[in-house]
């Protein structure tokens, strides 16, 4: 503790310093404390008098002179006040005198000695009265420190309050500058803290994944996509293994010389080649889905900078055979058809490669597969390919003969719901699908374009009149000599009648019959029949963009609405909900949904999922349907339908001939519009329900004339592939061949990885056929393009071509069938 000077003549046995020793006989010997400071003597109690309580009549009061309020810095020095200050503070006379040195000099302040009798020592009492002196609060001391080795002890460190005050007050501010320290720290700790847990857990995949790609980069390897096949797996779309080419322009070293050796070989332009390699993204794709061989010799340049992924190369080897249905796929997968509908089935799962970069950020070689892909499921379909070649064949002639805007021919069978074959025109090569004049050649018409059915509705309200008892089929009706008038309408027959029966209504198909039956069955009636038949509702068959047509309901008809309903307008259906409502009539009035996809495979073979057929309802009783295929196929045989006749078989259907709404004079045009056919065959164990029609044909009038040939040479074709013996006409001789030989594995048309999608297709081989029945021979040979002649029934037994031969364009294959394979166990075979 830094202590005061000792002035002269106090005992040697004295501290100097604000608090005098014991045995001091003056508290005048201590230069650093006022005794006249009042704050200090009124609060706190003065050195002298607690000196005076412990030692009565040795502290004697200091002199007036002292500084009033000041209070003197205890330094380790001698005390130093100023000259002035030591004359005002002698001791008693016969002390020694004080000697005063300059200003700042100590002073020696005389006093009694320690020798001194009692009576020299003045006492608290007999110390004169000062005014200004402070008065001491009694009964305050504590109990002193004992000094060591002389058991006396030390009165306490006496401080004046405004010290005592400034100490609390820098005590209580460093408290609070401690505490507000620590809670600083403790809110940096926390807030530290949290951002670590958040970036350490919350967004742990963002920044990892960031700090992942600035020394790799992930590239997706895509899968095989699953095949999509016929009932009879044929291949309709398949891949085969390719590879395309990508380049990291930074890596490359001259981009010039990499064009000019590069362009032969992937068959781009230098310039455009030149402009990839110059670029500045990291990652350019130079040609996608190149074939192995091509891929090889790109291998060969061994330039850096260029690199190869897998990426399979989608086929389709019968180019425009059935394109509607299957679709096509594009970059980011199925654009169209089962491609697009099935495309999460198809794709499979994408693999994943890492592709590195070097310190300066540069692309390296790919350096590892991090993840295989898996290759897609195939896709087994309702359709037949033969049946479909057929019908595409015979659509594609009407749609150039006539000239029509579009054609279509829809194929089902009535007892299963089965798609048999959907062809269209116009159509395109999904090959090549960005190669068509219009995206209008993508659409399915099928499914996608309503139309106003016409004449063929007329069944629909047949099957309703006759199943709610309204008529019996030779109920007879008056034909008005042609033409109804109706809320000032006059609606015209196409020919002049008199006295119809229900029957002939329908073979002559008369409008004013039909109005006739229409008013008697009622709008509420007719309306709940054709819901029921499945009109004004997607039919269900998982194709995307399918239209539900447009059926209003009874309380938005006008007065001539049920009038014009009965004859087929204004309501529009799509070619697929017509056929799938004869389909229930063929069906004995169960209503079968439409199938389109038969089951799912894997790329081992084996069958993951299957679709069995799903009847909807029954609309009408089974006797209603057989009244009605009776009516039908009077119609066929004596009505309007008489040019869809097929030698040896019955056949049932309607014609039809609507007329098109001109969109300028909002009435119905007297241009051709649409002219169909729909009809089933055999009438009385239907194979096949049919539906043709012609989009306004130039230089036809009537679908008797224009429809109902086509539906008549299609269905000659289906019911000879479907194996199905004529009914009036006697039994084919049986012709085979003379010697066995072993039946050789099912040849399948798969497309090589060389051969180019943009050219002919594949070159047609002649498959073995000899011991196949006829349907599954003529599945294999429709997408080859030959014309077939078939002789007999059951199973294969010659053919010409013989095996393996090459097919030249236009040949005819020759097929010998026997009704079992007995020829085959008794060794016959081919000469």
């Amino acid at each position: 503790m830094p202590r005061s000077s000792r002035r002269l003549g106090c005992p040697p046995t004295t501290r100097c310093g604000p608090i005098p020793a014991p045995g001091a006989r003056s508290c005048e010997c201590w230069s650093g404390f006022s005794e006249r400071d009042t704050a200090t003597a009124s609060r706190a109690g003065s050195p002298c008098a607690a000196l005076g309580r412990a030692h009565p009549g040795r502290c004697v009061p200091p002199r007036s002179g002292w500084p009033r309020g000041r209070r003197v810095a205890r330094p380790a020095g001698p005390s130093r006040l100023p000259a002035r200050h030591v004359a005002g503070r002698a001791g008693p006379p016969g002390d020694a005198s004080p000697r005063a040195r300059g200003r700042g000099g100590d002073a020696a302040i005389a006093g009694p000695g320690r020798d001194a009798s009692p009576s020299a020592r003045p006492h608290r009492a007999d110390a004169p009265a000062d005014p200004r002196r402070p008065r001491v609060r009694r009964g305050w001391q504590r109990t002193g420190r004992s000094r060591r080795g002389t058991g006396h002890s030390e009165p306490p460190d006496v401080l004046g309050f405004h010290e005592v005050a400034t100490r609390a007050v820098r005590v209580t501010g460093l408290r609070t500058r401690v505490l507000l320290l620590a809670a600083a720290l403790v809110v940096a700790f926390g807030g530290v803290t949290a951002r670590l847990g958040q970036l350490q857990i919350v967004r742990y995949r963002e920044l990892s994944g960031l700090a992942e790609r600035q020394y790799s980069r992930s590239v997706a390897l895509q899968a095989q996509r699953g095949p999509i096949v016929d009932r009879n797996g044929a291949p309709l779309a398949a891949s085969s293994p390719a590879e395309s080419l990508f380049a990291q322009p930074r890596a490359v070293g001259d981009p010039v010389r990499v064009a000019v050796r590069l362009a032969p070989i992937v068959k781009v332009a230098e310039e455009e080649l030149h402009a990839a390699l110059v670029s500045e993204r990291p990652f350019v794709w130079l040609k996608r889905r190149l074939p192995p061989a091509v891929a090889a010799s790109v291998r060969e340049l061994r330039e850096p900078g260029l690199s190869l992924v897998p990426e399979p190369l989608r086929l389709y080897p019968n180019r425009e055979l059935a394109a509607h249905i299957v679709g096509f796929e594009g970059t980011d997968g199925g654009l169209e058809g089962i491609e697009r509908a099935w495309n999460d089935t198809l794709a499979g799962t994408p693999g994943k490669a890492v592709v590195g970069r070097d310190a300066l950020g540069r692309e390296i070689e790919m350096q590892r597969v991090l993840q295989t892909p898996a290759a897609g499921q195939g896709v087994m379909l309702t359709l037949d390919a033969h049946i479909q070649y057929v019908a595409e064949r015979e659509i594609d002639a009407a749609f150039r003969r006539t000239s029509a805007r579009a054609a279509m021919a829809v194929v089902m069978e009535p007892r299963t719901g089965d798609v048999l074959a959907v062809a269209i025109r116009p159509t395109f090569n999904p090959n090549t699908f960005l190669d068509v004049p219009s995206r209008d050649y993508w659409r399915n018409r099928a499914v996608t374009d309503p139309f106003e059915p016409g004449s063929t509705f007329k069944v629909i309200l047949a099957a309703a009149a006759l199943e709610e008892g309204v008529v019996r089929p030779d109920d007879r009706f008056f034909g008005e000599n042609g033409a109804i008038t109706i809320a000032r309408t006059t609606i015209h027959d196409w020919k002049k009648y008199g006295w119809l029966t229900f029957s002939e209504v329908l073979q002559n198909s008369s409008n004013v019959g039909s109005i006739k039956v229409g008013l008697a069955l009622g709008a509420e009636r007719y309306y709940r029949y054709m819901t029921a038949f499945g009109f004004g509702r997607p039919t269900g068959l998982g194709l995307p963009g399918e239209s539900r047509g447009q059926l209003r309901e009874p309380p938005r008809w006008s007065t001539l609405s049920l009038p014009t309903l009965s004859l087929g307008q204004e309501v529009s259906v799509t070619a697929l909900q017509m056929v799938t409502a004869f389909s229930a009539v063929a069906n004995g009035g169960t209503m079968m949904r439409p199938r389109l996809v038969k089951s799912v495979f894997n790329a081992q073979g084996r069958e993951t999922r299957r679709f069995e057929p799903e009847a909807v309802r029954q609309v009408i009783a089974p006797e209603t349907a057989r009244t009605l295929t009776r009516i039908l196929i009077s119609v066929v045989e004596a009505g309007t339908g008489h040019n869809a006749a097929i030698p040896g078989y019955a056949v049932a259907g309607k014609t039809g001939t609507a007329q098109k709404l001109d969109p300028a004079t909002h009435r119905y045009s007297r241009a051709p519009g649409v002219l169909s056919f729909v009809g089933f065959a055999p009438a009385d164990d239907p194979r096949f329900v049919m539906l043709v029609m012609l989009d306004e044909p130039k230089n036809e009038k009537w679908g008797s004339e224009a429809a109902a040939p086509i539906f008549s040479a299609i269905g000659r074709e289906v019911l000879r592939y479907l194996d199905v013996p004529p009914q009036d006409t006697p039994p084919l001789q049986i012709v085979s061949g003379p010697g066995p030989e072993r039946v050789a594995p099912r040849v399948r048309l798969v497309s090589s990885s060389d051969s180019d999608p943009e050219g002919d297709g594949v070159a047609a081989i002649m498959p073995d056929l000899r011991g196949r029945p006829l349907r599954q021979a003529l599945s294999m040979l429709a997408p080859l393009g030959v014309r077939v002649e078939v002789s007999g029934h059951g199973s294969v037994v010659k053919q010409t071509p013989l095996p393996g031969s090459a097919l030249a364009p236009g040949v005819t294959a020759r097929l010998v069938l026997t009704p079992s394979s007995r020829a085959l166990q008794r060794g016959e075979a081919n000469p």
